[in-house]
């Protein structure tokens, strides 16, 4: 009898992270060797960057069947241009981590497990960050309600 791993998408927009997409690629990876229960692909998005990371991002997929990358022929923002790699995932859950490294990716083990727990949807929260106070008491406020209505 054979059983069939669960797939998890992993999506990583990026502009401009020549020093980043190598590193991110690597954590990424590194997570899902002590997840083996689950399959996963990571997909890449690039918004039109004007460094090295689509030639980077080129090297990474033909080493890793499991890379896939989306290059845009133009800049289409922080929304659009996830929104669409998001429509492209073929994971039973997907996982968004930014480029610059400041979500880590090891959170995709505590992400993955509240969505194993019935969560549709989890979401991260920053304990600390170097923004205006103002700012980080507004985005615990959001996620405190939307964990409220998840429930």
């Amino acid at each position: 009898m054979s059983l069939e791993l669960k797939l998890i998408s992993v999506v990583t927009a990026c502009f401009n992270e020549e020093e980043n997409i190598r590193e991110v690629y690597e954590q990424v990876r590194a997570v899902f060797i002590d997840l083996p229960q689950y399959e996963y692909e990571h997909i890449f998005i690039d918004n039109a960057s004007k460094d090295r990371t689509v030639g980077i991002l080129k090297g990474i997929a033909q080493e890793d069947h499991r890379v896939k990358i989306i290059v845009n022929t133009r800049n289409f923002g922080h929304i659009r241009s996830p929104y669409h790699a998001l429509m492209q995932a073929k994971g039973d859950a997907v996982i968004s981590i930014v480029a610059d490294l400041q979500d880590p990716p090891i959170m995709i083990k505590k992400f993955i497990k509240k969505w194993e727990e019935g969560y549709k949807i989890v979401i991260g929260v920053k304990a600390q960050s170097e923004d205006h106070r103002f700012f980080l008491l507004f985005a615990k406020r959001i996620t405190i309600l939307l964990g409220v209505c998840l429930k």
